[in-house]
């Protein structure tokens, strides 16, 4: 039995069809409405909810290998939960801030869990990503109703990665042998600007969206209104206010994992583009 917590995310509902395309199985994900998860056939829905942790007990009965991605809940409670539980193999998706930028705190939170992990008495395996694609789903509502999309250091270029290349090593991971105390740092095939990002969601629509270059002053206002200040000056560091050749580094470690070419964000931009729409 696999257990997929986070089902209903980016990352997790693409690695339940991954699984279930694979023949990999018995599946379950754990999502907090079993009636709206939407899982594919075959896939066991079940309720649980990361802030009461005693509520995952009944999802991890029997659960041999667990999807977990970091700072949903209580770690320390949850990785102890699964060892009593009998799980034998924990994939965590961490962070690649815990190598490029160790000193901010998600980062060492990340790092913090990453170590709870490795101390269980469980296999483990760490995926590292660095920055999703599908954060671009950020400025959705700016480019729906074609507002200009506002952004600073318009012209670093981040390997941006596709969150179903997550999934696909994560499936990897959980399904074939060689890769218990493995870590992987994965990155998208290229780097790509935010103003690149615009171009290829508009390339998407068929359309013109609307771009606008702001300042790190103005985009800290903007953030920290609903990250507060110290995140907001996390995220805008890692978006071109502190990079470094390790943030820059193109990484092969998705194809060199699932034998398969990492995808772009323009092929991220066209699979999404309705949520633009």
């Amino acid at each position: 039995m696999i257990l997929v917590t986070g089902a209903t995310g980016n990352i997790g509902s693409a690695l339940l069809k991954e699984l279930r395309a694979s023949g990999a199985g018995p599946l379950r994900g754990l999502t907090r409405d079993a009636a709206r998860a939407g899982f594919p056939a075959g896939v066991e829905a079940v309720e649980g909810d990361f802030a009461r942790v005693a509520t995952l007990k009944p999802a991890l009965d029997g659960v041999r290998a667990l999807f977990l991605p970091s700072r949903l809940g209580p770690d320390a409670d949850i990785l102890d939960l699964a060892r009593q539980a009998g799980v034998e193999h924990v994939v965590l998706v961490s962070s690649i801030t815990v190598q490029t930028h160790p000193h901010l705190g998600p980062a060492k939170e990340n790092l913090a869990v990453e170590r709870l992990l490795q101390g269980s008495g469980m296999a483990w395996t760490i995926l590292r990503p660095t920055r999703f694609a599908s954060n671009a789903l950020w400025w959705a509502d700016a480019i729906r109703t074609h507002e200009p999309v506002r952004l600073p250091y318009a012209d670093v270029g981040l390997p941006a990665v596709h969150p179903a290349d997550i999934a696909a090593v994560a499936r990897v991971a959980l399904t074939e042998p060689g890769h218990h105390g493995r870590t992987y740092a994965l990155t998208g095939p290229e780097r790509v600007t935010a103003r690149q990002q615009v171009e290829a969601i508009a390339a998407a629509l068929g359309r013109e969206v609307p771009f606008a270059e702001i300042g790190r002053a103005e985009a800290q206002r903007d953030m920290a209104a609903f990250l507060g200040e110290e995140a907001a000056s996390a995220v805008l560091d890692l978006m071109g206010g502190e990079i470094n050749d390790e943030l820059l580094a193109v990484r092969d470690t998705v194809e060199r994992v699932t034998g398969r070419p990492g995808g772009s964000f323009r092929q991220w931009a066209a699979e999404n583009a309705d949520a633009f729409r």
